[in-house]
């Protein structure tokens, strides 16, 4: 029988919070909100905390469990792949952190032409003994227009890509809570949402709707937090909107962090709000 070095006894006394690995790329099929699966490959990192007796962790299980698990991912799977590490590799503690792109079909607004559109996503699930914790975090990116341009030009008004990123942390374990809820909430508070494939009557239709709906990236960080605070299953939350301003040479942003308990903005120190003009 071959030795188990990793498993021998440690005597300097001294506990590891994490031990894993990282910078894994694995396919992966992740469920989205339309009833499917998209296919992906997830940048993944796994750790477990290990205790001052053992010498190290058996890494090769991370992989194991992983490849068990990867034509199913989904929020309340997160957390059991996070569980199943913790008990496999008989630790406290483990998390498991999967960044990736997502896939969503959209249609074009007029003619109804379909594309993908990719949102980078990622999604941290924690587990203890007695306590499971799972963080989604999703960048969408959103056009729009500036308020204060469309109401002192006489022709037209500047507008420019934006991103609306989302880092939630949901209340309950199993919760039906997903990247879809996230993205339709940040895209909803832009004057539009980008697509990868727009007609000439679907670009129409874009440009006049954005036209219509200016918004500061003070409005749409705010829009945004309105909407999720609204939502229980949520337990606290950080939204942050930037343009990449297309007359000048700087970006704007604004942001906030929520908490349930608080029932407001956490602190004033993890706000901040800048003018789009």
């Amino acid at each position: 029988m071959l030795p188990d070095v990793q498993a021998t006894l440690d005597t300097r006394g001294v506990a590891l919070q994490e031990v894993g690995i990282e910078g894994l790329r694995y396919p992966l099929l992740v469920a989205d909100g339309q009833g499917g699966k998209r296919e992906t490959v997830a940048t993944v990192t796994m750790a477990v905390g290990l205790p001052p007796h053992v010498k190290g962790a058996h890494l090769s299980r991370l992989v194991e469990v992983l490849h068990a698990r990867r034509d199913q991912l989904a929020a309340d799977t997160a957390l059991l792949l996070a569980d199943e590490l913790r008990q496999r590799l008989g630790s406290t503690h483990a998390r498991i952190h999967l960044a990736f792109p997502y896939f969503l079909e959209r249609r074009a607004p007029v003619t109804g032409s379909r594309s993908f559109t990719d949102y980078h996503c990622a999604l941290t699930a924690t587990a203890t003994n007695d306590h499971s914790e799972l963080l989604l975090h999703v960048e969408v990116p959103v056009t729009s227009v500036c308020p204060c341009s469309k109401a002192i030009s006489d022709r037209g008004a500047h507008n420019q890509r934006g991103q609306i990123t989302i880092d939630a942390h949901l209340a309950t374990v199993g919760t039906a809570l997903w990247f879809d809820d996230l993205i339709a909430a940040a895209e909803a508070a832009a004057s539009s949402p980008v697509y990868a494939l727009l007609k000439r009557p679907d670009e129409r239709h874009v440009t006049m709707a954005g036209y219509d709906h200016p918004v500061f990236v003070e409005d749409m960080a705010r829009d945004v937090a309105r909407t999720l605070q609204d939502d229980p299953r949520l337990a606290r939350f950080r939204v942050r909107a930037v343009n990449d301003e297309s007359i000048h040479n700087h970006r704007a942003y604004a942001q906030i962090g929520w908490t349930a308990a608080a029932g407001h903005a956490a602190t004033a120190g993890d706000t901040a709000g800048a003018a789009d003009a």
